[in-house]
């Protein structure tokens, strides 16, 4: 069955879809995008992702190109045209074709792409198996709670994680604090059992799956912080994971090569998986989603 696409307004089939050479997404990297999990049919944190994109929208003026429930239709409609249980949506708003300009066009008109695809069902022995990661300068602009296209300093993390033969790259702005990886939220377990990760600030995108577990966590009782943790204290950590759509709860288990806690899956790590797949299955994603920067 060949993949289909949607590009505005009509569903072409993946191989053709096209978007004019003037669309400032294309050319200015104006635009911002969304990822959605599909877990065994399900949409996963769907009211999270929409009031993000929100977020970004707002925070760019970029006009919504269809209502906010028309969208959720539409998602909807991709992943089962393209018969998606498990796997991701992959959702593109710009601002649209004109002709190029650094200003906002006057009456441009958004653009939106919506595509999906299957992957592997989530496996949690392979999450437990564990990866690498290395730490990189933060170079990326100052707004990171918006989802923006423009990605080339997150590529040129992951080519070089990638390169040395690492899954992920957590990235340290210049106090020495991890702020997030690439494509993932960071996260440690300290000496005392509790789970750390970044706070919600400009400095972060607030990830989907970041907040359910912190929702998890709260609702199982397991203590967490909120807060930068720098380079030096994820070495002496506990156990490291990473979180997002794509890799949910991800184990750690090396940094810039040197092993985190005794090299395997923590305890709590393993059990934070069990409790985020519970709770994703249980409610589709978390109930706290009104804070992005």
């Amino acid at each position: 069955m060949s993949r289909i696409a949607y590009v505005n307004g009509l569903y072409v089939p993946h191989r053709e879809a096209c978007v004019h050479i003037e669309d400032r997404g294309y050319q200015f990297a104006d635009g911002v995008y969304e990822v959605f999990s599909l877990h065994r049919g399900q949409m996963i944190g769907e009211t999270g992702h929409m009031e993000r994109l929100a977020h970004s929208l707002s925070e760019l003026q970029i006009d919504w190109p269809v209502s906010r429930r028309a969208l959720s239709i539409l998602t909807r409609e991709v992943a089962r045209r393209n018969r998606v249980r498990d796997g991701l949506i992959y959702l593109q708003i710009t601002r649209g074709v004109a002709r190029r300009d650094h200003p906002f066009p006057e009456n441009a008109e958004s653009a939106l792409v919506i595509t999906a695809r299957r992957l592997p069902a989530l496996d949690k022995q392979a999450l437990r198996s564990g990866v690498g990661v290395i730490t990189l300068p933060d170079i990326r602009w100052k707004r990171h709670d918006i989802k923006s296209v423009s990605l080339l300093p997150n590529i040129l993390g992951k080519q070089q994680a990638r390169e040395a033969g690492a899954y992920e790259a957590w990235l340290v702005d210049d106090d020495a604090m991890v702020t997030e990886g690439t494509s993932s939220n960071a996260w440690i377990v300290t000496k005392d059992g509790e789970l750390v990760t970044h706070n919600t600030s400009q400095a972060i995108l607030n990830g989907i799956t970041r907040l359910s577990v912190l929702e998890a966590a709260a609702e199982a009782g397991v203590k967490f912080s909120e807060r930068p943790f720098s380079v030096e204290e994820a070495l002496s950590a506990k156990e490291a994971f990473i979180t997002s759509s794509t890799s949910h709860v991800k184990a750690v288990t090396s940094i810039d090569g040197k092993t985190v806690g005794n090299g395997h899956v923590g305890e709590l790590t393993a059990r934070m998986l069990d409790l985020y797949v519970e709770f994703i299955e249980g409610k589709g994603g978390p109930s706290k989603t009104d804070t992005w920067n």
